[in-house]
């Protein structure tokens, strides 16, 4: 199924991948909304693996910023789960008092600050690269990228994310908080949608 692959003197902290030939977990083995039965093909990655690999990150990201003042950017709408689950890890390590979690607010308050971008799945690079050119303007003390889903893709143009969960195949997959069309954001686990799902949550 996958393989952790440890960093190469890049900073950035090491990955599980996950092989081109996975197809998953049979959707016997696991529970998931009845109405999605025919919607997707197999759970990808299981809940409980992804809140395991959550926890990880946030112990890697607290080793690397410590105790020092950061500021989280939550890549919306798919990012959100992973955003709240991988904030509720980094609290257990850090008075909340010193993370602060903004949206549209005025990106002005980055400035001499520890940023830590949050993104859920990245495949090409282009809008993180677009990102983090944006944030860069208002001059913060650091940037950090973390991605929960990291695609292998031909066409990249950005370099991987500091933190990554897991590099998968380029697939689609839906849930915990990804979603087709706005559908599939309620399924806890991470899935491969059937062609059925396709066909029928088409806009």
């Amino acid at each position: 199924m996958a393989e952790y692959v440890q960093p190469r003197g890049t900073g950035i902290e090491g990955r599980i991948v996950i092989k081109d030939d996975w197809l998953g977990y049979s959707l016997e083995l696991f529970t998931y909304p009845e109405h999605y039965h025919e919607d997707i093909e197999s759970v990808y990655i299981p809940h409980g693996v992804i809140m395991d690999r959550t926890e990880r990150l946030a112990r890697h990201i607290m080793d690397d910023i410590g105790d020092h003042d950061m500021v989280v950017l939550c890549v919306l709408k798919g990012g959100y789960k992973f955003c709240s689950d991988l904030v509720e890890f980094i609290k257990n390590d850090q008075s909340t008092e010193d993370l602060h979690i903004i949206g549209s607010q005025d990106l002005s308050v980055l400035r001499g600050k520890n940023v830590l971008i949050v993104e859920a799945i990245v495949d090409t690079g282009k809008t993180m690269k677009a990102l983090l050119k944006h944030v860069g303007s208002f001059e913060p003390k650091m940037i950090k990228v973390a991605g929960l889903l990291v695609k292998r893709v031909s066409n990249v143009v950005g370099s991987l994310p500091d933190y990554v969960g897991f590099e998968i195949p380029n697939r689609f997959v839906v849930g915990y908080a990804l979603d087709y069309n706005e559908y599939f954001r309620d399924l806890n686990h991470i899935c491969v949608i059937s062609e059925i799902g396709k066909v029928k949550y088409k806009i």
